[in-house]
């Protein structure tokens, strides 16, 4: 339940709520609440950061075999964080999550043969690892987008809507949203594209997202045309899975010579989607495809040439093709450069060229949960440093020593709290509401809290 709701979560308050079912799983027991409790506490999620409880509840996890748990502990042991700085016994739990199964931990271990730290530097060890992780990210690649076909780039109009902002605000949303009923088939596809894809704040909808494909393919937009053939090749609750439509919609884009469309007739001849397999006529898509500079269409090359599907085996034009699509970041066409450098196959062999092609694929997956393994450290609320900060603060300035009080207050309270209350998860998430629920206005009610207590001191000495 907590999970369903953390992801579903839009504000604050529903994100806390997440963390009440998860603090009521662990007081059971579960060992996955558990999990994100610790996480929860080393992080400071929602102001209640306690390292030294964090630190227990990874090491009581560590013993039941959470491979999260040890890849934590290392990353502590490593920087001498709430326990003692030991690089040798951060490698025995990195070594123990990896084998449990934790890809940070490969990761981290990657780097550490790679750049020789606490570790003798080898470059195969670190290829290795990489190796684990790329095949991870490889094998959900081909999972989720199994018949890969690019996302088209949103388009580029004055008013930005292509801009890269996360949020795409409501009003102009609303303003899109206008134009797009009257007929803007440029804003259709892209708004049917935002919708689809689920990008700038606005929910996963399919039904919108077919609604305006439609719209902007009626107008005469082969982009859309190619988009609603891949709703339908993938199937969805809008476009539930029918090849016969899927072909006909990339017919009707391929005949505007529109690259998505030959791509995606490529991809229904190659795998036999509705039609008998034709290697002949997937290669001959492809490379249509492949001249318009689509790169999902010059990694299918690369892999007919370099698996010999319907072809001889070519690894050199293999090669030519996967490069040609990783320069427009195509990942699966990274990931077999990395093969191929892997192994010597078509090229002169190279652990360390291998190696930056597998870390070249993860940073464009956004691994980014992963990228203290590189050497940047993580966000940790600091209440030491913070005091310390405000106090250079108020020396600074005459002026800021009032806002400083009041940050101190805050502070302080919260401190006091955290220390006092930590004796059940529950129970200190029912407390830990109250700094989400004042927020901003804690020098307001600090400044409350004085007056009255002045009131209350004048009244009982004059009353």
């Amino acid at each position: 339940m907590g999970i369903k709701i953390l992801q579903q979560s839009k504000g604050q308050r529903q994100k806390a709520q997440a963390y009440i079912f998860f603090a009521k799983a662990a007081d059971l027991g579960n060992l996955k609440a558990m999990e994100k409790m610790a996480d929860a506490l080393l992080f400071g999620n929602f102001g209640m950061q306690n390292i030294t409880a964090a630190i227990q509840l990874y090491e009581l996890l560590a013993k039941e075999g959470s491979y999260k748990a040890q890849n934590a502990l290392g990353f502590l042991s490593s920087y001498g964080i709430g326990m003692e700085y030991n690089q040798a016994k951060a490698l025995i739990y990195y070594t123990f999550g990896s084998a449990g199964g934790s890809m940070m931990s490969q990761m981290i271990l990657g780097y550490r043969y790679l750049s020789g730290i606490n570790v003798l530097q080898n470059c195969e060890v670190a290829l290795y690892h990489y190796k684990k992780v790329a095949d991870y990210i490889a094998d959900k690649l081909e999972k989720s987008e199994g018949i890969p076909v690019e996302k088209v780039r949103l388009t580029e109009r004055p008013e930005n809507l292509s801009s890269n902002s996360e949020i795409l605000d409501w009003d102009i949303y609303q303003y899109y949203k206008f134009l797009a009923e009257r007929g803007d088939v440029q804003i259709q596809v892209s708004l049917g594209q935002l919708h689809l894809i689920g990008r700038k704040g606005l929910d996963q909808d399919y039904y919108k997202a077919l609604y305006y494909f439609l719209k902007a393919a009626k107008a005469g937009s082969a982009n859309a045309m190619a988009f609603i053939g891949k709703m339908y090749l993938e199937g969805n609750d809008a476009a539930p899975q029918n090849n016969a439509t899927a072909f006909k919609y990339f017919s009707m884009a391929a005949n505007k010579g529109n690259a998505i469309g030959l791509h995606g007739l490529g991809l229904l001849y190659f795998y036999g989607k509705g039609v008998p397999v034709n290697y002949g006529e997937a290669l001959k898509y492809f490379q249509k495809a492949a001249e318009k500079g689509w790169p999902n269409a010059q990694f299918q090359l690369g892999f007919m040439y370099y698996s010999g599907s319907g072809v001889w085996k070519d690894y050199k034009l293999a090669f030519k093709y996967f490069y040609l699509a990783s320069q427009s970041g195509q990942p699966l066409a990274i990931y077999y450069l990395a093969e191929m450098y892997a192994t010597g196959a078509g090229v002169l062999r190279s652990c360390r060229t291998a190696v930056e092609k597998r870390l070249k694929l993860l940073k464009k997956r956004r691994c980014i949960q992963w990228h203290f393994s590189c050497g940047i450290e993580l966000p940790f609320k600091d209440i030491h440093l913070a005091r310390r900060l405000y106090d250079m603060a108020a020396q600074t300035s005459p002026d800021a020593h009032m806002p400083v009080f009041f940050a101190l207050v805050k502070l302080e309270t919260m401190h006091l709290l955290r220390d006092i209350l930590f004796f059940n998860f529950t129970m200190r998430w029912k407390w830990i509401k109250l700094d989400d629920t004042l927020g901003q206005y804690w020098d307001l009610f600090a400044i409350g809290l004085i007056v009255a207590m002045l009131i209350y001191l004048l009244r009982n000495r004059y009353g």
